[in-house]
């Protein structure tokens, strides 16, 4: 008995959420949960950094995950040493938005049809140093190892691929995480030219995705960026 009465330390949670119908449907539903509080929140607007650091929280909430505000904020491949652990909500079942976001250093990725339920026990999950993410994205991750292992032995240049100036370009854009669409308008290109280009570049270093593609490249030497 006495040793039920012995308080818990309270996990300590910052919601960086754009949407603020849903952002407030969290606190309140935080509010709810046995040793979770919330330390503070934000739109997408009028956060820092330095904010986040400040709360002193244990994990960090985000939704949604978009390049738009990064700048205000941390940089992508940054978003992980903020100090909390991250949690996305509200995604996609993409591979390579799932990719992108585990290179930050998320350590939750969770679809939009997530319960409430979910998250609570994402966030607890997270505080334990669990990673938690879909079961059909989790194969994603063993299917890039297995790609990493298979390259891992033959570290030598003759397995480089051969990459022409435009084919660096673009997947430079690729890692930044730009759309066909987007590469597209930056190179002049037309979508059809773009899309065609990045079979090339799959097929070439035998990626099954275009995160892939990226990790594969960048290991064997090219300097793409971020």
């Amino acid at each position: 008995m006495h040793s039920d009465s012995v308080s818990f330390e309270a996990i300590r949670v910052f919601l960086l959420i754009e949407n603020r119908l849903l952002r407030e449907a969290l606190v309140h539903i935080f509010r709810k949960s046995p040793h979770i509080t919330v330390v503070g929140q934000s739109g997408r607007t009028d956060w820092t950094a330095q904010d986040i650091l400040d709360s002193d929280s244990d994990v960090l909430v985000i939704s949604p995950f978009q390049a738009s505000w990064l700048p205000v904020g941390p940089a992508p491949e940054k978003l992980g040493q903020l100090g909390p652990k991250v949690i996305l909500i509200g995604m996609d079942a993409d591979e390579d938005q799932f990719m992108t976001a585990v290179r930050t250093g998320v350590a939750g990725y969770l679809l939009k049809d997530a319960s409430a339920f979910d998250v609570i026990s994402a966030v607890r999950s997270v505080y334990h140093c669990e990673a938690v993410c879909p079961p059909q994205l989790c194969h994603a991750l063993f299917r890039f190892a297995a790609q990493a292992a298979k390259k891992a032995p033959g570290p030598g240049l003759a397995s480089r691929p051969e990459l022409t100036l435009r084919q660096q370009q673009l997947v430079a854009l690729v890692a930044k995480g730009q759309t066909n669409k987007e590469i597209a308008a930056h190179l002049n290109l037309s979508e059809f030219t773009v899309r065609n280009h990045i079979h090339r570049i799959l097929k070439q270093v035998d990626a099954e995705s275009r995160s892939e593609a990226v990790e594969a490249i960048r290991a064997c030497g090219y300097s793409i960026g971020p």
